[in-house]
């Protein structure tokens, strides 16, 4: 690290890491963003939308429900009409890809809100509140059908905070770990998808992303995300697998399904956490933050 950038080595790592029930990463096709992410392009992006919806003071804000919302530097999904300008998002741990998220109205931000980021039931502390506030505060699934071509996403994910232009640790080790997470990925008989996912409307078998397998590999995506938080801990890389994710020699992966949060992730742990997580299905302790389980349990050592 340049001068001035030092990494925190000292403070403890595990559990350091914000509770979630959902991780909604918008698909930009950009490495980088303004620090505030609601505030690209004036503030009209799927980020600025769904943090007025769910940030505090939002009208679906819930303390027992957070919705934490990340641009990513994934490609979105071409739209079935090309003049429609349309974005896409990954909803982790749910494990579901929107190819689809029209931005010529709102409608499809509601129905992204009511039909898949709200609860589908409160937390008790919700009890007192009328049945009309209650209603509106949880998930109706019937939002789900206006929302074209959703998968389940059956790719391994590496997402790695590579925001620059919210703090320079991250900037520097993002695409220096995308990298190599690519690099040894592909050692471990990975397929490494980069393009953006190819949606078929016309194929109403399609109900997830790629099959998991191309040929006799499996696919995993390497993304570069925006702040997470623990910037002086960089790098940092939340590695989600899918569920029904199979190791290397078949058996069922011990952390399908899961979210694992790493801090002072450097080059040459890659191949390492690699072997260990992806493949094995092992958390390394010295370099846990903590992680998410498909039950939205938050996961500490």
């Amino acid at each position: 690290m340049p001068d001035g950038l030092e990494i925190d080595h000292k403070s403890p790592l595990n559990g350091v890491i914000s509770g979630y029930s959902e991780q909604v990463l918008v698909c930009t096709g950009r490495d980088d963003w303004a620090s505030r992410i609601e505030e690209e392009s004036g503030g009209d992006n799927l980020a600025a939308d769904l943090k007025e919806l769910f940030g505090r003071g939002g009208t679906y804000s819930d303390p027992f429900h957070n919705i934490s919302v990340l641009n990513a530097s994934f490609p979105s999904s071409s739209p079935p009409r090309q003049e429609v300008q349309s974005t896409s998002a990954y909803l982790l741990p749910s494990f579901k890809y929107v190819p689809f998220l029209p931005r010529v109205s709102f409608d499809s931000v509601q129905a992204l809100a009511k039909g898949y980021l709200l609860p589908e039931k409160l937390h008790s502390a919700h009890d007192e509140l009328s049945p009309i506030h209650r209603d509106r505060l949880t998930r109706k699934a019937a939002y789900q059908n206006l929302l074209l071509g959703v998968q389940d996403v059956q790719d391994v994910l590496v997402l790695i905070c590579g925001h620059g232009g919210r703090d320079a640790r991250c900037g520097i080790m993002g695409p220096l770990l995308r990298d190599e997470f690519e690099d040894k990925l592909g050692q471990a008989d990975f397929e490494i998808a980069r393009d953006a996912v190819q949606v078929d409307l016309g194929d109403a078998t399609a109900q997830r992303i790629g099959g998991g397998a191309i040929g006799e590999k499996k696919i995993a995506r390497v993304g570069l995300i925006s702040h997470i938080g623990g910037h002086k801990f960089a790098g940092n890389v939340i590695v989600y697998i899918p569920p029904g994710h199979r190791g290397k020699d078949g058996e069922e992966h011990a952390l399908a399904g899961c979210g694992i949060w790493y801090g002072r992730v450097q080059p040459e742990h890659v191949e390492g956490l690699v072997e260990e997580t992806v493949s094995k299905g092992r958390v390394v302790a010295d370099m846990f933050r903590g992680g998410i389980d498909s039950k939205r349990m938050i996961l500490r050592i």
